[in-house]
């Protein structure tokens, strides 16, 4: 945690925003409305707008059911080239999602994270996952903060 905390107004532009996550490396900024927090914009908004702005790129409709958007998110890491797919468990209840199991590099953890965020209708991802440290076998809880 930091007490430097880098926070925009409502009227703040979005290329104001970006240079902000760029420059501090972070992946979300909180709105503030006086010293009240009113809104979040995360990375995945971002990226989701600029979708918008592309030819064919509308969003994908929410899905129906939590067996749905579980389907979706599986989907997504089946894409991924080095994900480890067998050794990832998701489930999905009420548009929350919980990734459980274990990876093998230690920047999997974000890059799964980010990958469900990113599926249309998820509410929330929470992390189980535990790194196996492929030298010694051991799994260690590590945690994104």
């Amino acid at each position: 945690m930091t007490t430097d905390v880098a926070a925009v107004s409502e009227d703040t532009e979005l290329s104001a925003i970006v240079g902000i996550m760029e420059k501090r490396r972070i992946k979300r900024v909180p709105v503030v409305r006086g010293r009240k927090v009113v809104g979040m914009v995360t990375r995945a908004d971002v990226l989701r707008g600029f979708a918008r702005t592309i030819p064919g790129g509308a969003p994908a409709e929410a899905p129906k059911s939590d067996l749905e958007l579980r389907n979706r998110i599986v989907a997504e890491i089946d894409r991924l080239p080095w994900a480890a797919r067998n050794a990832i468990s998701v489930t999905v209840k009420n548009g929350e999602v919980d990734l459980q199991g274990a990876i093998f590099n230690v920047k999997e953890r974000d890059a799964l994270r980010v990958a469900a965020e990113n599926v249309p209708g998820v509410k929330a991802v929470r992390d189980h996952l535990v790194w196996v440290e492929p030298m010694s076998g051991m799994t260690l809880d590590v945690s994104a903060p």
